[in-house]
């Protein structure tokens, strides 16, 4: 029994990596995965942030904790930008004691929660220090890489498919070095998968606005997106 809590305790990870890179999505497959295992018991998922966890005033805070800890029991708890939990040290912030109150919790419920805390690199590694004992907690940390530029083409290409939108040949080949041009110099936080998204609706928002003033279309033309209608967006 003891041999069983310890295991599980030992799974409570941390994700880091930029946005856009997938860390909430494999979270919630690793909730499916540990429930199918038997390692879990319902396989719940509940992402939180900062606003779910820490309180306005005093005796605020720590029932906030304790409430998304049993919402998620028998599942996993994923706690987004976790850093910001540790990022405001002025007088009146609660921040502190929702991380020394995680940090207990983590081990009351240690029998079949798992928590998984997600953020920026950098940023994580003063939200882990922020209490002593959060190190051994999280004793696991999964980097989660920026996509490549082949990536990211297949990403936008899926999703335009999903919305019956098409590239045009010369128009996927401006993207694809468009996306090499980008990840050779990322810029800092760079989105991925959410910059791809809004890309994707800047593009489409340019191609309605260039029909408007065509004539004579044919269907296809109305769900392809050309060179012209991505010459002018930024990805970032």
């Amino acid at each position: 029994d003891k041999g069983i809590n310890k295991c599980k305790a030992s799974l409570h990870m941390v994700f880091t990596g930029n946005p856009g890179t997938a860390k909430t999505t494999v979270a919630r497959l690793l909730a499916e995965i540990m429930k199918d295992e038997k390692v879990l018991a319902t396989g719940n998922f509940v992402e939180v942030g900062r606003a779910e966890l820490v309180g306005t005033h005093v005796g605020t805070t720590a029932p906030l904790v304790k409430k998304r800890f049993k919402e998620a029991q028998g599942g996993v708890l994923f706690i987004d930008e976790a850093y910001a939990l540790a990022a405001n040290k002025q007088d009146g912030d609660f921040g502190q004691e929702a991380i020394d109150i995680l940090n207990k919790a983590m081990e009351d419920f240690r029998d079949d929660l798992i928590v998984i805390a997600a953020g920026y690199h950098d940023e994580m590694q003063e939200f882990l220090d922020a209490n002593p004992g959060l190190r051994s907690r999280f004793n696991r940390t999964i980097e989660f890489p920026n996509y490549s530029a082949d990536e990211l083409v297949e990403i936008i290409s899926n999703r335009a498919a999903k919305l019956d939108y098409n590239f045009e040949p010369e128009a996927l080949e401006f993207i694809k070095n468009k996306f090499n041009q980008v990840l050779s110099f990322p810029p800092e936080n760079f989105g991925n998968a959410r910059s791809v998204r809004n890309y994707l609706n800047n593009a489409i928002n340019n191609q309605a606005n260039r029909l408007v003033s065509e004539t004579n279309l044919q269907e296809d033309e109305l769900m392809t997106i050309k060179v012209e209608d991505l010459e002018n967006l930024v990805l970032s």
